[in-house]
């Protein structure tokens, strides 16, 4: 710590909080923690290696599959060390840089994942809306193109994040409300003057609630071509090709909605609350996508299996 005066001392390490008045529980939650992590990380590397494996997948859909896939990678290993240090170890001191370096990196591979969920919706239109002309569109270099372009942007959209963080001032406040560093978190603890990150927040938030609406429009459109089709069954075979990429997007925006719901509309709700949610965003989406990759998308399923007999034999 540094002295600035004689009343104020500016701090340069934070304490981070694991789940509020469940502070004696920590080391049993950080249990079923771990093993979420754990599944987490290994359903989307066994993702990204049958894609990369089976020459049969190298197709426009099963690359932006493995762009979700190291998002959700991406956003797991951001959470990690932090989480598990101060839930199984008792450790929650974290230093200002180390704090904005991870908060950059959660941020970021959030915005990744919105973008991958945004794109994969114009995929599933193209596709159904246009299926002889899919693959001469969406060749392979435009697809790494598309790739790159929604990573450069998504780091580049929060990179003022850590800039700005810098550049407060934090005194007599360090606890913050999770086990992590979010930008909204930390920024609440400043002395000095913060509107500029009020603002940019809330333009980084207004980004991500743009993707969730061109995905609505997306499916509305999907909606109709789908209508358009003659028979019943067609329209059927049709929609079972978004079947999973719908369950990715309600895992990804459900937390998103009901934790801004909570922090708008329900006063005096409990800090227990609030954690949990913001947990259940960091968790539940790199458990579940690969989870239901694997069940909904049969080509995924029949080659995770056929590996698994292999490696038995």
């Amino acid at each position: 710590m540094t002295i600035i005066n004689t009343s104020h001392v500016e701090i340069t390490t934070f304490f981070l909080v694991g789940i509020p008045g469940l502070e004696y529980a920590h080391i049993w939650i950080s249990i079923p923690t771990c093993c979420m992590y754990f599944v987490a990380i290994l359903g989307n590397c066994t993702i990204l290696f049958i894609i990369k494996t089976e020459p049969s997948l190298h197709e426009p859909m099963y690359y932006f599959l493995s762009m979700l896939a190291l998002s959700d990678l991406g956003l797991s290993l951001s959470s990690l060390p932090t989480m598990l240090r101060t839930l199984l170890f008792n450790a929650p001191t974290i230093s200002a840089n180390t704090c904005f370096a991870q908060e950059f990196f959660i941020h970021g591979f959030t915005a990744c994942e919105s973008s991958v969920l945004l794109i994969m919706s114009f995929d599933r239109f193209l596709a159904i809306h246009n299926p002889l002309r899919y693959s001469s569109i969406l060749t392979t270099v435009r697809v790494a193109q598309i790739g790159g372009v929604l990573f450069f942007k998504s780091f580049l959209l929060v990179l003022p994040f850590p800039i700005t963080l810098r550049k407060l001032k934090y005194c007599n406040k360090s606890q913050l409300s999770h086990s992590y560093c979010l930008h909204q978190d930390v920024m609440k603890l400043a002395c000095s003057d913060n509107q500029i990150n009020v603002i940019y927040g809330f333009f980084g938030a207004l980004c991500g609630m743009v993707d969730f609406m061109l995905i609505v429009v997306s499916y509305i459109l999907i909606l109709k071509t789908v209508l358009g089709i003659a028979t019943q069954k067609e329209q059927l075979k049709a929609l079972s090709t978004c079947t999973s990429h719908i369950c990715a997007v309600i895992i990804f925006y459900l937390p998103i909605i009901n934790l801004a719901i909570v922090h708008r509309f329900v006063r005096h709700a409990s800090p227990l609350l609030s954690v949990l949610m913001a947990n259940v965003l960091l968790l539940v989406p790199p458990l579940m996508n690969p989870i239901v990759y694997c069940v909904k998308t049969r080509q995924i399923r029949i080659r995770v299996v056929a590996k698994l007999c292999q490696k038995q034999i």
